[in-house]
């Protein structure tokens, strides 16, 4: 019985943002089903607090993509489809916590580091968005990653301080969801760090692959959270 209900809540509340995110505008209706089957594989392997990870992230990421975006688009800095997430999309930013969830499931003996790994994937993400969203309003000098010299705002691999502070923040903002759901412990400072390094890795992808072409904008959203759960799963067995 317990096992029913908690796959009626789980439908409910992937259904309710499903339908809220493509009547918004926030997803496409394909990325919105992307969306839920990724929110699946993440319940299965971190359960709530999975999906709480989930939902903050990509609140976050869509008022920060919204945040000042007349103010964006004048400075041809606003997301491209009016900021609204395709499949591509949701799975280079979801698609790694998605086979962690999987894996969490199958192998139960590891779900502990597979769901900090979630969780620094998730971190990675929300400092990349809230960095790159926020950062272009409230930025005040900007510099290439590489060279550290003044660079053109909104250019891949360009940063600010104000930027990766805001990154920081919604790092810390993980964090503090995946403390609630797991116990608060040393992974708390981890996520901050995972956080930050998948963010930086992502600038400096960016200042060199992605400006050369040879990846996608997507394809440097995977590596970024690929990075964080990397990260976390390092300071995990260092650790141990």
């Amino acid at each position: 019985m317990n096992n029913i209900l908690h796959v009626g809540a789980v439908v409910l509340i992937l259904g309710a943002g499903m339908f809220y995110s493509v009547r918004a505008g926030k997803l496409t209706v394909a990325g919105a089903c992307t969306g839920g089957v990724l929110g699946v594989l993440i319940f299965l392997g971190a359960g709530y607090t999975g999906l709480a990870m989930l939902g903050v992230f990509f609140l976050l990421g869509s008022t920060a993509s919204g945040w000042h975006v007349e103010e964006k688009r004048r400075a041809g800095l606003a997301e491209e489809n009016k900021g609204r997430r395709t499949t591509s999309q949701a799975l280079a930013n979801g698609g790694v916590a998605g086979i962690l969830g999987l894996l969490s499931w199958l192998f139960p003996a590891y779900s502990p580091v597979f769901q900090l790994m979630i969780a620094g994937s998730f971190a990675s993400a929300t400092a990349d968005t809230m960095a790159s969203e926020l950062g272009n309003v409230y930025g005040r000098r900007y510099y290439n990653i590489l060279t550290l010299k003044p660079d053109t705002r909104g250019l891949d691999g360009v940063i600010s301080l104000e930027g990766t502070l805001l990154g920081l923040a919604g790092s810390f903002i993980i964090a503090v969801v995946y403390s609630l759901g797991f116990g608060w412990s040393r992974a708390f400072g981890w996520l901050l760090l995972a956080g930050t390094v998948g963010n930086l890795a992502d600038s400096v992808l960016g200042a060199t692959l992605e400006r050369k072409h040879w990846l996608s904008n997507d394809a440097v959203n995977s590596l970024n959270t690929l990075v964080g759960a990397l990260v976390a799963a390092l300071l995990w067995n260092l650790a141990r």
